[in-house]
């Protein structure tokens, strides 16, 4: 079976693992320079900086598998399992919870770990997946897309009307992500759950996240903030540095940098984990299911499962 995965976030490497697991051919063709996705690294003032997913969390069997495999590998690493709690009154207590995993070279490098011996061709810009199934005309046996609902609608031909029908009429809220930097370490904790704010609803420590004790802050805002300034994030940048100080009570950040996600999270969750129809189009992401790192994995596993499956 020869298909194709459009988008080389962690649902489409997934996906590619278990299909050429299973013995099939795969092409993971992907619009960005490197892959990651959302999962997304960037490389800022000598060091990269995780300014996408946050962390990872592993409740499912199969998925701590992986993760404890990266631990073993030294790619990924035990965070914590508490984060402090602001509010207008300052910072609070920390909030206990699942343990957190992060990545020393950020959380991207776990999709490209994914990845390694796969087909993948970055900075291809697909146009259209068709009936078929095909991608810009080329024909495939399957054809997977892993990626965010409103991307995948625009590449979805009109005739594929289960596959529009199971993405249409669904909101996605934006982030703005704000990394900042400083000389020196002025606060002490590892991410903090902002309440009441109309600017900020989390930050975490990359420094203490990544291991290397930078001292280096990412913010992501609420969407409310984020949904008026897309078309001009850095300017965003001086009102997120100001909230940021505020919550913290810390002073003015050596040099900041603003991501822009126009589809950061969806609204609300589906029961489905993927969906695959007769036309041998299949659609997998954080979209599908929960909306989190492990969810994603799971999406895009399920989705190859099935799809070898029906290969016989």
């Amino acid at each position: 079976m020869r298909t194709a995965i459009v988008g080389a976030g962690i649902a489409g490497a997934a996906c590619a693992r278990v299909l050429t697991g299973a013995g099939h051919e795969v092409s993971v063709l992907d619009r960005g320079r490197v892959p990651g996705g959302r999962m997304s690294s960037r490389r800022l003032e000598g060091r990269y900086v995780d300014l996408g997913a946050s962390y990872l969390t592993a409740d499912d069997a199969g998925f701590r598998a992986v993760v404890d495999d990266w631990v073993a590998r030294g790619l990924a690493r035990p965070w914590t399992d508490a984060f402090h709690v602001a509010t207008p009154a300052g910072l609070g207590a920390t909030k206990t919870g699942p343990v957190r995993y992060a990545a020393g070279a950020g959380l991207r490098s776990l999709v490209e770990d994914l990845l390694t011996g796969q087909h993948v061709q970055q900075q291809v810009q697909v146009g259209r997946v068709g009936p078929g199934p095909t991608v810009d005309g080329a024909a495939y046996d399957a054809v997977v897309v892993a990626m965010p609902d409103p991307q995948a609608l625009q590449l979805l031909d009109p005739s594929l009307e289960p596959e529009r029908a199971a993405l249409a009429d669904r909101a996605w809220d934006p982030v703005l992500a704000l990394a900042a930097g400083w000389d020196t370490r002025d606060w002490e904790l590892d991410g903090c759950f902002v309440n009441d704010s109309a600017v900020l609803s989390w930050v975490a420590d990359d420094g203490r996240r990544r291991g290397d004790g930078a001292p280096v802050l990412v913010a992501h805002s609420t969407p409310d903030f984020a949904a008026p300034r897309l078309q001009d994030a850095d300017a965003a940048a001086p009102l997120m540095v100001q909230e940021l100080r505020a919550v913290l009570g810390i002073g003015e950040p050596a040099w900041s940098r603003v991501q822009r996600w126009t589809y950061a999270k969806p609204v609300g969750r589906r029961e489905a984990v993927f969906h695959l129809g007769p036309a041998r189009v299949g659609l997998c992401g954080d979209g599908w299911g929960a909306s989190k790192v492990e969810a994603a994995w799971l999406s895009g596993t399920r989705l190859g499962e099935a799809l070898a499956a029906s290969a016989g």
